[in-house]
């Protein structure tokens, strides 16, 4: 059975650690100094065109995504403050998270490479830093992005930026908490983002276009519930730990 609520900042759990500055695991450390190509993903175990997997059963069905349903689970979806719109949904398992988002991408080549560099220069204009790596997905980012802690105090949060390119569409999938950087700890997150399925839709749609997310079917409250507006304004688009009102699903 799920249940779906709101949480604000204040719940318990919603302030990602922030800390010292951690160096990446032996496995993340970079091979050259270089930016390199992302060499084609390597989808033969997912993440997934819904043409490639167009069995929905076990799956939550978020609309341009599907994620496959597991114990201890807890989903949120985050609401656009302008429109209402579900922008992205998160994904925590004990400690540690993944944001998810897909896009629109050309039908000719991938974007990740292009979107991995505009990522290193916007953490490195709000005073981050990010290694470009190898990962199990291809080239990925390990990035530390300052942020303050809710005593006043200003440290780094970690975080990994993934990217696959698919058939006419592009998912990004950002990792939080420091279980993210083991190896063990990090192998469910990265099941289940290979267990995605994307649903891209045949309708023309710009490239970078988000791909329109929904609450899912016969969430309890959805469609009288309104969350209040966070009251923090826009937030840039590389600080995933800002966070926006959100519906959870706890399994």
């Amino acid at each position: 059975m799920s249940l779906f609520r709101r949480r604000g900042r204040e719940a318990a759990g919603d302030e990602l650690p922030v800390g010292e500055e951690s160096e990446p695991l032996e496995e993340f450390e970079e091979e050259d100094d270089a930016p390199a190509a992302s060499e084609p993903a390597d989808r033969s175990a997912g993440p997934w065109d819904v043409a490639e997997h167009p069995d929905a059963e076990g799956y939550v069905d978020l609309g341009g995504i599907r994620l496959r349903g597991r114990d201890g689970m807890e989903l949120r979806l985050e609401l656009d403050e302008n429109t209402g719109a579900v922008s992205s949904a998160t994904v925590h398992l004990g400690n540690s998270a993944v944001q998810l988002q897909a896009f629109a991408a050309p039908r000719s080549e991938g974007i990740w490479d292009e979107i991995r560099a505009e990522i290193v220069a916007g953490i490195q204009r709000q005073g981050g830093h990010a290694d470009e790596v190898p990962g199990p997905f291809g080239r990925e980012l390990i990035a530390r992005i300052p942020a303050r802690s809710p005593d006043g105090r200003t440290g780094h949060t970690p975080a990994r930026f993934v990217g696959v390119d698919g058939p006419r569409w592009f998912l990004r999938a950002v990792f939080h908490g420091e279980e993210a950087y083991q190896a063990e700890p990090a192998e469910e997150l990265e099941t289940l983002v290979r267990e995605v399925v994307v649903v891209r839709g045949s309708e023309a749609m710009a490239p970078r276009e988000l791909l329109a997310l929904r609450l899912p079917e016969g969430a309890p409250g959805t469609e009288h519930d309104h969350a209040e507006e966070d009251g923090d304004g826009g937030r840039e688009p590389l600080r995933p730990f800002e966070r926006g009102p959100e519906i959870t699903e706890v399994r």
